[in-house]
């Protein structure tokens, strides 16, 4: 019999929601392109509209300010031309735990990038960057994450905001890990941009949007056509863009309840590996994200013996797959090697329950275990096969 998989990667993507795909079987069949006039393309049209609405209901934005894009690393890239074109943006204030997709547009927009440090805890420093906004240099572009894709760990969005518009400059926020996990309102928050990623919350993959806030001067990134009211060419992905529309719907209530089942894997944790840390708990975080590690573990071994046991989790952001490296959101915390190479990311959605937490604790303090004993055999000179192991300048006398 086939024992059912704990996923609890959910960060890194989201399983599709059943709303969703239904609204994406339900796109496929519709013929026009939202670009036609004529009965099939109005028909079209009407579904890229709909979706439109509940997007921007989920970030408490206006319809009328979500353009739709391929994800998040797409709105990004057209977050950052648009500030370089037509905001005058002269230099970027990018914090030091933003995500691969913000970091490397800005290295290559070729405007100067300055990095906004943080706290033990994953916070961003509002004095410095204060003190950076009153810098010559003329108007910036501050880049803030609501929520950090690895620590969970929430941004004091709208006090940045603040300060960027005193200062004549703008912000940018990546609300792709937050949407559909906390609430979200565009106005409040203070944003002049605003990134979002619809396989996060249940769509299919490649579709997102970037929110521009009403009045403020545009430059598209690619043109072509007129679509997304000039702001992004190209035929809309209209099956995509409707099951994101469905998914946002579906996502408006927020994933508050998953903070009970984080706690409880955090507590069983505790109880029986005290040297435990967990990465930004003293800050507030999303509901569902745990970054975890203890002395003694390595990332990759675990990694791989977590998904043995049928438990699937990472070393952190998807985008760097493949190359398990010591982490940088760790390093701009000022986390120590020994627990950095360790670390891991639990996060939960809406297909999680308590049997998959159940699953993680037992399969994680069996490899905590185990890395206790090795670390204990390593001070006393004893080996896997539970021989002594000899100094070679012993053997060498």
């Amino acid at each position: 019999m086939t024992i059912k998989r704990a996923y609890m990667d959910h960060n890194a993507t989201t399983p599709l929601r059943p709303e969703a795909r239904a609204a994406v079987i339900e796109a496929l069949d519709v013929l026009g392109n939202p670009s036609s006039v004529h009965t099939e393309g109005r028909a079209a049209r009407a579904l890229v509209e709909r979706a439109r609405r509940d997007v921007a209901s989920l970030v408490g934005a206006r319809p009328a300010e979500i353009v739709f894009t391929s994800g998040g690393t797409e709105a990004a890239a057209m977050a950052i031309h648009a500030a370089g074109a037509a905001l005058g943006v002269k230099r970027l204030i990018v914090s030091a735990v933003e995500h691969d997709a913000v970091l490397s547009s800005a290295e290559a927009s070729g405007l100067p990038v300055s990095l906004l440090p943080v706290d033990r805890e994953g916070r961003a420093d509002m004095a410095v960057l204060e003190a950076m906004l009153a810098a010559s240099g003329g108007p910036a572009l501050v880049a803030l994450m609501h929520a950090n894709n690895e620590t969970g760990v929430l941004q004091a969005v709208a006090e940045a905001s603040a300060l960027a518009h005193a200062a004549g400059s703008y912000l940018l926020c990546d609300a792709v890990q937050a949407a559909g996990k906390v609430a979200l309102d565009f106005d409040a928050l203070g944003a002049d941009m605003m990134m979002l990623g619809g396989h996060k919350i249940g769509a299919p993959t490649g579709v997102g949007a970037l929110v521009v806030r009403t009045g403020l001067p545009f430059a598209a990134r690619s043109v072509g056509g007129g679509q997304e009211a000039r702001r992004r060419a190209g035929s809309e992905n209209v099956s995509g863009i409707a099951g994101f529309g469905a998914a946002a719907g579906a996502s408006i209530n927020g994933l508050g309840a998953l903070s009970l089942l984080r706690d409880e894997l955090e507590a069983g944790i505790a109880r029986r590996a005290p040297d435990a840390v967990f990465f930004g708990a003293g800050a507030e975080r999303l509901p569902n994200t745990s970054y975890l590690s203890a002395p003694g573990m390595d990332a990759e071994t675990l990694l791989m013996s977590l998904d043995l046991d049928g438990i699937a989790v990472s070393a952190g952001a998807a985008c760097s797959s493949g190359k398990i490296g010591k982490p940088r959101v760790l390093d701009a915390m000022g986390i120590p090697d020994e627990l950095s190479r360790g670390a891991i990311r639990v996060s939960l959605g809406w297909t999680s329950d308590k049997a998959d937490v159940e699953r993680f604790l037992e399969s994680w303090l069996r490899a905590y275990e185990r890395a206790r004993v090795r670390t204990a055999n390593m001070n006393t000179g004893v080996t896997a096969g539970g021989t002594r192991e000899v100094p070679l300048a012993a053997v060498e006398s």
